[in-house]
């Protein structure tokens, strides 16, 4: 793919992750590594599994690679593939296989997000699955000392996803549509 259009979807993704992520607050830890450029965005057009797993290893080998103060986290972004929420999420069940063969657990975890994520036991119109609902489907390559070390000096890390969905059910139609532009 070019140049130009992956730069687009690099674009793309940092103002989702200014307006939603920081914007709305979804994660109080988001803004210092993204203000400090320690967030990698990685666009890749691959479109079969087998793919997709050489990006996951390569990106998790450079985040290993990598001090925490270059380099903290990383987003693959997949427009290509996985339009489909339920088929997504059952990739990252192999993924989390992956970790594991990998040696990876307990070092590196992965999150997601997707256009039509959805918690489980929710309907897909509920707001709290805007918080992990995203211009396209991406993986989130995080690392676990990082979590572990902000989760520690929050004062109340189990009161995030609460206050997240608080936030969401004060916003107005037109401020959902606002922020969540790419939705609708």
């Amino acid at each position: 793919m070019s140049e130009i259009l992956d730069a687009s979807y690099v674009n793309e993704v940092q103002d989702w992750i200014k307006q939603v992520v920081i914007g709305l607050n979804f994660c109080p830890f988001a803004r210092k590594p993204f203000e400090e450029q320690r967030v990698s965005i990685v666009v890749d057009h691959t479109k079969e599994d087998d793919g997709i797993l050489e990006v996951v290893l390569r990106e998790l080998n450079r985040l290993e690679s990598s001090s925490s103060d270059q380099l903290e986290t990383t987003l693959i972004v997949l427009p290509d593939v996985y339009h489909d929420f339920m088929a997504f999420n059952s990739l990252l069940h192999v993924l989390n296989e992956v970790l594991e063969f990998e040696g990876f657990t307990g070092i590196f975890q992965i999150a997601s997000f997707h256009p039509h994520y959805q918690f489980a036991g929710t309907q897909p119109d509920d707001r709290e699955n805007l918080t992990n609902r995203a211009p396209y489907p991406m993986l989130h390559l995080l690392r676990e000392d990082s979590i572990e070390q902000v989760l520690s000096m929050h004062p109340d890390p189990d009161g995030i996803p609460d206050a997240n969905i608080q936030r969401l059910n004060q916003l107005s139609e037109s401020q959902l549509k606002a922020y969540f532009s790419y939705l609708f």
